[in-house]
C-alpha cells in the first residue's frame, strides 16, 4: 500500500446530500481496494484563484488515505465523470506503508486533532490569570 492524499473542489451550489454522496463514494472506493482512510476533512467553500468552469467559487475536501494505485485510478475516473466536480489532485506522500505505520498515522492524527482543544484550554486558564492579576492589582 502507499499513502496518498487528494483534494478535490466540488461546485459550490452543490447540497449537503451532493457533498456526503462524493465523499462516500471516495471512501467506498478506497475501502473496497483494502484501503485505510487516515484522515477526510471538509474544508468548506472557499474563493478560487482563477475562473473553474465559470466558477469563482468552490468546495474543498481532503483526503489522507493509505491504497492502491488501483483505487486512486478509479477515484479520479470518478471525479472525470461527476459534473459535480471541478478539480482534483492526487499526489503520493509515501511509496509504502505497513500496518504499523497506518497505525501511527492514525495515532498521529487523532494527536494532532486533540491538540487544538488543549491549547485553547490553557490559552483560557491563562487568560483568567491574568484577569485576576489585574483585579489583585486594581484593588491594591
Amino acid at each position: 500500500m502507499r499513502r496518498y492524499e487528494t483534494i478535490f473542489i466540488l461546485r459550490p451550489n452543490v447540497g449537503e446530500d451532493e457533498i456526503n454522496r462524493v465523499t462516500e463514494n471516495t471512501t467506498q472506493i478506497i475501502l473496497n481496494e483494502k484501503g485505510t482512510i487516515l484522515e477526510m476533512n471538509k474544508w468548506g467553500m472557499k474563493k478560487l484563484a482563477y475562473l473553474i468552469k465559470k466558477e469563482s467559487l468552490g468546495y474543498y475536501v481532503y483526503c489522507d488515505f493509505a491504497g492502491t494505485p488501483a483505487a486512486v485510478a478509479e477515484i479520479e475516473r470518478k471525479f472525470r465523470i461527476d459534473d459535480m466536480v471541478l478539480k482534483y489532485l492526487t499526489i503520493k506522500t509515501a511509496d509504502s506503508m505497513t500496518e504499523e505505520n497506518i497505525q501511527e498515522a492514525l495515532a498521529e492524527i487523532s494527536a494532532k486533532a486533540s491538540a487544538p482543544v488543549e491549547n485553547e484550554e490553557m490559552e483560557e486558564t491563562d487568560s483568567d490569570d491574568a484577569e485576576e492579576e489585574n483585579i489583585i492589582e486594581e484593588t491594591e
